[in-house]
Formats: C-alpha cells, sequence, structure tokens
C-alpha cells in the first residue's frame, strides 16, 4: 500500500473515536515488528523515527521502513517524531517522510508558531502534514530534556490560538505524561478534563508523548536477567482507553519496545551465554515487541480499522 500522510490516518482516527500507535523505531528487526503486527492486526500504524535513530540507522533506515511499509496492507505514515528545526524537517521531507513534527515547546510562544508556520508551509507544499507541541513533559527522549519542575501542562485557549496561526495538523498536548521509564513511583496523574476541555475548542487530532505503560511483568523479566532498572511506571491502560474517547488520535510508544526488545536479549543470553547468533538473539527480541505492539493496539481501539 502506498505510504499514506499522517493526518489521513488521525482524522479518521479522531473521528473515530480510537487512537493510532506511533511506534518508534531504530533498526530492521523493530521496524519488521511494527509493521507486520499492523497488517495482522488491520490496524493502521504510524511509524515514527526521531533524530537519534535517524543519527543511528541514517537514510538506509529510512528506505527499510519506506519499503517495508509500502508493502503492506494497511495505512502506514512515516513520521519524524521531534524534530528540532526547519532543517530537519526539511531532510525528512527530502528522505519521504509522510509526517513531520517540529517540536519548538521549548521556546516562546511567538517563536513556536513562526517555526511551525515555516514547516507547514514546506510540509503542505508537497503534501504532507505536520505536527506541532505546546506545553512541556517532563522526562527524557533524545535532546528533549524536562525536569519535572519546568514541566509545564498545555492551556486550552493558548491551543486554541497556536493552531488557528500555526496552520499544524494535528497537536502533542502535555497532560501529565512524562517522556522515558523512569517516571517515578505511583500512578501519574492524567488530566482528563484539560483533554476534554481542549478538545472541545479544535477538532485537530490530538497526541499523546510519553505514553508508555511500561509493563511491570516485562522490567521484572528484564532485572532478573541482570538489568537494573528501578521504579520505572508507565501510564496506566485505563487513562490510555479513556484518552483516545476525548480527543487523543495519536499515541506515542517508544519505550514499551526497547524494554521488550532488551529483556528478550538479556533473556536469550543468559540462558544461552554461548550464543552469537544473531537471527537466534534478534528473533524472538522481534517476536516479543509484536506481543507488546499488538497489546497497544487493541488498548487504542485501532484493531480492525484498516
Amino acid at each position: 500500500m502506498t505510504l499514506v500522510p499522517g493526518l489521513d490516518i488521525l482524522a479518521l482516527a479522531r473521528a473515530g473515536r480510537y487512537g493510532v500507535g506511533a511506534f518508534n523505531t531504530n533498526n530492521m528487526e523493530t521496524t519488521q515488528a511494527i509493521l507486520e503486527t499492523a497488517d495482522e492486526a488491520r490496524s493502521p500504524v504510524i511509524v515514527a523515527l526521531s533524530e537519534g535513530a535517524l543519527s543511528y540507522g541514517g537514510k538506509q533506515l529510512v528506505d527499510i521502513v519506506k519499503v517495508m511499509g509500502s508493502e503492506v496492507t494497511v495505512p502506514v505514515s512515516v513520521h519524524l517524531d521531534h524534530g528540532s528545526s526547519y532543517e530537519s524537517c526539511l531532510r525528512a521531507l527530502r528522505h519521504g517522510f509522510t509526517s513531520v513534527m517540529i517540536d519548538k515547546s521549548h521556546e516562546d510562544e511567538e517563536t513556536n508558531i513562526a517555526e511551525t508556520r515555516r514547516v507547514v508551509a514546506a510540509a503542505h507544499a508537497v503534501g504532507i502534514t505536520v505536527e506541532a507541541e505546546i506545553g512541556r513533559l517532563g522526562g527524557i527522549e533524545e535532546h528533549v530534556v524536562v525536569a519535572e519542575e519546568e514541566a509545564i501542562l498545555t492551556k486550552p485557549d493558548e491551543a486554541e490560538r497556536f493552531m488557528a496561526r500555526s496552520g499544524a495538523d494535528y497537536l502533542a498536548v502535555a497532560i501529565g505524561t512524562s517522556h522515558g521509564a523512569n517516571k517515578g513511583k505511583g500512578r501519574p496523574f492524567i488530566d482528563h478534563d484539560r483533554i476534554v476541555e481542549i478538545a472541545a475548542r479544535i477538532d485537530h487530532p490530538l497526541v499523546m508523548h510519553g505514553a508508555s505503560g511500561v509493563p511491570r511483568e516485562i522490567v521484572a523479566r528484564l532485572n532478573r536477567a541482570g538489568g537494573t532498572l528501578k521504579d520505572a511506571t508507565g501510564i496506566h491502560e485505563d487513562d490510555v482507553s479513556r484518552a483516545v474517547t476525548e480527543g487523543i488520535a495519536k499515541i506515542n510508544t517508544d519505550t514499551d519496545l526497547r524494554l521488550a526488545f532488551t529483556a528478550r536479549v538479556r533473556e536469550v543470553l543468559s540462558a544461552k551465554p554461548g550464543e552469537f547468533d544473531p537471527r537466534k538473539i534478534l528473533g524472538p527480541a522481534r517476536e516479543e515487541m509484536k506481543a507488546v505492539i499488538r497489546s497497544r493496539m487493541e488498548l487504542f481501539g485501532s484493531v480492525g480499522k484498516a
């Protein structure tokens, strides 16, 4: 199937009150896990590449995603996650991405609007849609580092004003989630009233960053196999399933895949310390990620929507 712009997928999700997963990839095995699961589940999907992924895999990684994505039979969008600059977004457009994110949420409102408008003009000229962000999520992801005390929740009036002036197609909002796995103890508070109010003011698809569930059983398995990830928590499934009925259409998931991949690799090497065939090490990790992705798609309500 031909790769499609992100809005083609997300507008349907917003209208249908379900979510679509944006799953980050860094290599072939993760890409296979994402796209094979989407095809099997008949779910639309967004394959996200961060600037860190591009530094690691280069254009070759993009080509892998594009070729594999065009071979499945469900809608697929290739998305630049947390583009840090106009130039980064232009590079992604030249590489054939069908969705880009410009993240100037750390700047003042006027700068964020101006830089987003520049990206929107370039992307829309070639039929590609744009994600922007206002508010700040705590935690760490690639070049994004925000201390908890500096996290700022998105204001509904600001969201309405920003979307009207920037021309962006979908909006990442700060509603209590945070990037990464080490999010402290206890269940994070998700401000559902804020989601509802923002969604009432704008009809654009909303995006939930930092949405990984960080499954306790996978963290426990990782630690039993030699890992040292402590006090890791994620977003509760009830909060995610509720949010997709309130206007959240795109749900980012990266940490859960990393945990599943690493836990399974550690388990294989622990059980078979003499193993050196990458296929027998990475193959089980790919299957582990597929199970996580399928579970996430079921949670989002996207299974059978393609």
